[in-house]
């Protein structure tokens, strides 16, 4: 998570919840097997990505969730060439997401969860012209998500969900024709496991045998926790049983191992972590083992190595995000170490030079920086600049060569530092500035020779100060400024002699005010303005004679009065002398249920306002979570999509940058989809 954003110059000082950071990449990447990193030109997928299947020239044919790869519209399906280019002519155009891949000689097999492919009716799993794109008469039909699809000659092996495929019963796993796409008498007839959940999520042909991984409890005539070898012709269970303990999720073979993965603590006999090497004769685990510390997805094996993929975040005995290559002797990592940021890798596949790296991150190559990061506003990439903090960074402010930062760090920089303090510009060092607060800062100001912060704490820069104080930018001390609010200030502007304040409190500056206050720079009282907001304040901007407020309130700046109400939703701008709303009002909305709308984050622009937070509507529009809206309140036809909870923005003439649960990206001004 990123919760707050600082450019200066050339650099985009960001702070956080993070571990790493790096490029948005999209859901799906093919990275160098040498080098680990992206190649260089690959199209980017706007959404996720759930198989893969080389194409046998250096490219990949795609399936997942998404709309778009490479900037061309692709519905759920595509082919990315060994170029890095998307194949202008294969699009068939699945109506749903795709979640299992399969080439054999000419022909694409698809399974997923679609109706209908290539503008023909298909349920849940087709056959498509490896070429053209097209859809062939080949047409099983399946009543429930097809997971996994393998092929072997004449027969198309499919696992999933369904309990009739061909309009034949069939539970979980079935034998097709690859000519016909009937059913054939090959009937392993899976059962669910005990708590209810049933399916065949990884299906592997080896010569003689079809292994099987997923949620059951029986297949092929025998009780089989699990994981199953079955005979290819009768359908039969072998004497092969591993007998784990939980799902098994992705199966890859080997001439002399089998290799699972899943969510297990046991399997073949010994104790082993969500991924293990079966012997493929006794079934018993082998020697190897990787020890992942969460759930692995994705296998595929490729000479000495076994590229892996799942939830984990070490594996082989090293630190790995998601992603890792272990050595097929010693199940020890690799130094190859792409790291992935985001929900999971899901998939991984091999093709010459080359791996597919699929699922729900938003990043790969990224790099170690702990909760606050420099990065390069022209590439985007990480600079060296590396403070390093213990525990979150909320608040970041610059001033010449100083960049200061408040959150729920002990320490950073290197050095002992209690929630504030004053980092290095070129080396990222604590400088010797130490206000040492008394709890967690939640934002920061800079004004000439004065840092102003607010927060939870009670004391900072060596005395009492209740939430808010004005420090001394060279030596740290709290300046005699003590506006005493009565409960955190999570929000901070400085506009000439007045310190405006939003938060939690219900009196500051010696005065009763509810959520906002503006305060005199000298003496630290109260002044007349008082919009009185009904719940807290979180965001506040200031643009001429106009104070934009964000929060949680529905009523402020007199909005409403004896006379009536005219309700201002998460949103309001305030008149900077009166303190009363102006006509402008958004209204921020949410249609989640037992969420209510918030505005987070505020940026001013020219005339634009950029507003963040936990919305769906807004300005009239429906709106995720991010908007423009323009000088009457009305949100322009800028739309980024898909970012509910944005809780830090910064806006320039040409780049809004936005951070929040997803990370941060970087829109230009005319961003009508998620562009990155």
């Amino acid at each position: 998570m990123v919760t707050s954003v600082l450019p200066v110059g050339k650099l985009l000082y960001v702070g956080g919840r993070f571990t790493h950071v790096g490029p948005y990449t999209g859901g799906g990447v093919p990275v160098g097997r040498a080098t680990g990193l992206p190649v260089a030109r690959f199209p980017k997928v706007d959404g996720s990505v759930y198989a893969a299947v080389p194409d046998g020239h250096g490219g990949y044919y795609v399936g997942g969730q998404f709309s778009v790869v490479g900037g061309v519209a692709r519905a759920n399906l595509a082919h990315v060439r060994a170029d890095g280019s998307v194949d202008p002519v294969w699009n068939p155009r699945a109506s749903a997401w795709v979640s299992a891949l399969a080439l054999s000689g000419s022909t694409v097999y698809a399974g997923g969860e679609f109706l209908s492919i290539g503008g023909r009716a298909r349920n849940r799993i087709a056959a498509l012209d490896a070429r053209t794109g097209r859809v062939t008469g080949w047409n099983p039909g399946a009543n429930g998500a097809v997971d996994a699809v393998a092929v072997s000659g004449p027969t198309v092996y499919a696992g999933g969900e369904f309990r009739s495929i061909a309009g034949r019963a069939r539970s979980y796993i079935a034998a097709l024709s690859a000519r016909t796409g009937r059913v054939t008498a090959w009937n392993p007839n899976a059962s669910g496991n005990a708590a209810g959940y049933f399916g065949v999520s990884t299906l592997v042909v080896s010569g003689s045998t079809v292994y099987a991984g997923g949620n059951f409890t029986s297949i092929g005539g025998s009780a089989r926790h699990y994981i199953a070898a079955l005979n290819a012709r009768t359908g039969r269970a072998t004497a092969w049983n591993p007998n784990a303990d939980s799902p098994v999720k992705a199966l890859a073979v080997s001439r002399s191992t089998v290799y699972a993965g899943g969510g297990f603590r046991s399997i073949g006999g010994r104790a082993r972590n969500s991924i293990a090497a079966l012997d493929p004769r006794t079934g018993r685990a082998t020697a190897w083992n990787a020890r992942a510390n969460s759930g692995v997805l994705g296998l595929a094996v490729s000479g000495s190595t076994v590229y892996t993929a799942g939830f984990f975040t070490s594996i082989g005995g090293r630190a790995r995000n998601y992603i890792a290559a272990l050595d097929t002797r010693t199940g020890r990592a690799t130094p190859w170490n792409p790291v992935a940021i985001g929900d999971g890798v899901k998939i991984v596949a091999v093709s010459r030079s080359t791996v597919y790296v699929g699922g729900d991150f938003t990043a790969i190559g990224a790099v170690a920086r702990n909760r606050i990061a420099a990065l390069d506003t022209t590439t985007a990439r990480v600079t060296a600049w590396n403070p390093g903090a213990s525990v979150s960074v909320d608040a970041l402010a610059a001033s010449g060569s100083t960049v200061y930062a408040g959150g729920g760090f002990r320490s950073i920089g290197g050095s002992a530092r209690n929630y504030i303090a004053a980092l290095d510009a070129s080396t990222g060092r604590a400088t010797a500035w130490n206000p040492n607060a008394g709890a967690p800062v939640s934002t920061l100001a800079v004004s000439g020779s004065t840092v102003y912060a607010g927060g939870g704490f009670r004391s900072i820069g060596g005395s009492a100060r209740h939430g808010i104080a004005a420090l001394d930018a060279a030596t740290g001390r709290a300046t005699v400024w003590n506006p005493d609010a009565s409960a955190p200030v999570s929000t901070l502007a400085v506009s000439g002699s007045v310190v405006y304040a939003g938060g939690y409190f219900r009196s500051i500056g010696g005065s009763a005010r509810n959520g906002i206050a503006a305060l005199d720079a000298t003496t630290g009282a109260a002044t007349a303005w008082n919009p009185n907001a009904n719940a807290p304040v979180h965001a506040l901007v200031v643009s001429g004679s106009v104070v934009y407020a964000g929060g949680s309130f529905t009523a402020i700046g007199a909005s409403c009065t004896s006379m009536g109400c005219r309700s201002r939703g998460g949103i309001a701008a305030l008149d900077a002398t009166t303190g009363r709303a102006t006509a402008w009002n958004p209204y921020a909305e949410t249609n989640y249920e037992n969420v209510a709308a918030s505005v987070d984050s505020l940026a001013v622009s020219g005339s634009t306002v950029y507003a963040g937070g936990e919305f769906t509507r807004i300005g009239g529009r429906a709106r995720d979570g991010i908007a423009a809206l323009d000088a009457a309140g009305r949100a322009t036809a800028w739309n980024p999509k898909n970012l509910f909870g944005v809780f830090a923005l910064a806006a320039s003439d040409s780049t809004v940058y936005a951070g929040g649960d997803f990370g941060i990206v970087a829109f230009g001004p005319n961003a009508l989809t998620h562009d990155h």
